[in-house]
């Protein structure tokens, strides 16, 4: 058995505490009044703990988008194999990339049973538990796919629902009869009362299986060509591409706790407290919650059956019963990422300006953790300076090595390499200037802080 874990989304239906940057997976759990790192874990980081527990991480990939690299290693470290995509597309390419690499660079069996789970799911044990049943299960069948049902809790239309009839003679598992895709809450109700099931979207089948599907859509089942070629897979769901196109296919019935908090008004059923982070809500604001991810309170008064949250990227203020909207109300926002975390720690932009000359300045707000380092790099278009507020570093400009310490200012001049490393956990100031500020005007270096020696890395 092997795990694709299916680490996409953008993040819109939970803005604006989640991004293209940072989608809901990587979220915080958020303590009343606590928010030191200690009390916080994500969605993701829960998963690959529950999966250590049932004995599943080991054999298990990630696949996700390369924009969600650094996230990913800083919640949950940089031994877990990352199956990357070249460009975000949607679910049936990445699993077709996260096949090949498990059939070409991990030379996994063709008969193994693969099965493909999101990561943004809240559930309990018995979840884990029956996903390795769904694995044991659908190998003594004949099936081509196996799929997880679980037992609606309410009429949704959020999900596709999967009529099943008859147990497979080989197993415990049900032949599906057919789907009905995200039906409205009145056809959700009677599909209910028939039995239905929801396609929570985990699925199995065996590693050739989706091999044979590469070569029948005349793709590479090779994963490095598969890679220089994913702009020429379609980009459609699993579901759309291959569930709903295929004949031998079973369910596993699973009634236990699941959720795959979708909205904020699921995701605020889960907190403990109402009040999460710096703020006030006073007694008359009935079943209200504030999420605040600001240092400045937050305060609401008179307000029943609200959310509000408040992150560098923004702030929404949204009545409860309309959280499933606000994915298309939020759609055409797009800007930068203010707050994002990364292998070295984490920033947030404090403020942007464009002047009459047209410079550009940028101030963040950095955290570097301790031992962790900002790679060797160097800008052509603009300044940087640097002040520390706390901690200790080894600042590299140049090839010149220095420690700098909380009061230090540090200037580097447009096309100057330099890096940081933290002997101890730094926090600064960063502004930059100059006449383009951008992910673009970067050239990495590869350094060896033990060595002193440096290499173009590109």
């Amino acid at each position: 058995m092997r795990i694709i874990l299916l680490s996409g989304g953008s993040g819109k239906r939970l803005w604006p505490l989640s991004n293209d940057y940072r989608s809901k997976q990587f979220i915080k759990v958020m303590a009343a009044q606590d928010w030191s790192e200690v009390a916080q874990t994500s969605m993701i980081q829960r998963v690959w703990a529950k999966l250590k527990e049932h004995g599943l991480a080991q054999y298990t990939v990630i696949a996700a988008s390369k924009a969600q690299q650094e996230i990913i290693q800083s919640q949950i470290g940089h031994e877990i194999p990352l199956v990357l995509e070249p460009s975000r597309k949607d679910t049936f390419p990445a699993i077709c990339l996260a096949s090949s690499f498990l059939s070409s660079e991990m030379k996994v069996d063709a008969d193994e049973v693969i099965v493909v789970m999101p990561v943004d799911v809240d559930a309990d044990d018995s979840f884990f538990a029956s996903i390795k049943q769904l694995a044991i299960q659908f190998n003594d069948t004949v099936g081509n796919l196996g799929l997880m049902g679980l037992t609606p809790t309410y009429p949704s239309e959020k999900f596709g629902y999967i009529l099943a009839g008859a147990v497979h003679e080989q197993s415990k598992l049900l032949q599906i009869d057919r789907f009905v895709e995200k039906p409205s809450a009145e056809e959700a109700a009677v599909l209910i009362n028939q039995g239905a099931l929801w396609n929570c979207g985990v699925f199995a089948f065996r590693l050739q299986y989706m091999l044979d599907l590469l070569k029948a859509g005349s793709w590479p089942a090779d994963y490095g060509s598969l890679q220089l070629q994913y702009a020429n897979l379609p980009s459609i769901s699993f579901d759309y591409q291959v569930v709903e196109r295929e004949r031998n296919i079973l369910v596993y019935p699973y009634d236990g706790r699941w959720s795959d908090l979708g909205t904020w008004d699921e995701w605020t059923e889960t907190m403990p407290q109402h009040l999460n982070g710096k703020g006030i809500i006073s007694e008359d604001s009935v079943n209200t919650y504030i999420i605040n991810e600001l240092q400045i309170p937050v305060v609401v008064m008179g307000i029943t059956d609200a959310i509000v949250a408040a992150s560098p990227d923004g702030i929404l203020v949204i009545d409860r019963a309309s959280s499933p909207r606000l994915k298309d109300l939020v759609q055409p926002i797009s800007m930068r990422p203010m707050y994002e975390e990364t292998e070295y720690g984490w920033y947030r932009v404090i403020d942007e300006e464009n002047q009459p000359d047209g410079r550009q300045i940028v101030t963040k707000r950095v955290h570097i953790w301790a031992g962790k380092q900002i790679s060797y790099h160097k800008h052509e278009f603009r300044d940087e300076i640097w002040t520390f507020i706390s901690g200790t570093a080894e600042v590299l400009v140049n090839e010149r090595r220095l420690l700098a310490k909380a009061g230090d200012v540090i200037h580097i001049p447009a096309g100057s390499k330099h890096a940081i490393k933290a002997i101890d956990p730094v926090n600064l100031i960063e502004v930059q200037i100059g006449d383009h500020i951008g992910e673009s005007d970067i050239c990495r270096y590869e350094y060896d802080w033990d060595e002193r020696k440096q290499a173009r890395k590109g």
